[in-house]
């Protein structure tokens, strides 16, 4: 299952990469603001996407495993994370 999860983050991170490269290209060739505007939006949105199933398997594994050991530091330090890192997904 691990490794389902890794390799879905790579191939969209792989692909991700290769948007950032077009874009770069676009710039190079001075190609229409909106044109590369419409590009950038995709690239935030799959980056979007990429946090979300990280967060989600976060959730799935460390956080449900904090809750289930009993130790209250432990779950209040993942409870601690997950609010952290909620409150940056705000900004």
């Amino acid at each position: 299952m691990a490794n389902n999860h890794h390799k879905e983050v790579l191939d969209r991170l792989r692909r991700i990469e290769g948007q950032v490269r077009g874009i770069q290209k676009m710039v190079e060739e001075e190609r229409y603001c909106i044109e590369v505007l419409t590009v950038l939006r995709s690239v935030v949105a799959a980056l979007g996407k990429v946090e979300e199933l990280i967060l989600r398997r976060h959730l799935e594994t460390c956080v449900s495993g904090a809750m289930r050991s009993g130790s209250v530091k432990e779950q209040d330090e993942k409870i601690d994370e997950v609010m952290q890192i909620l409150s940056q997904f705000r900004r």
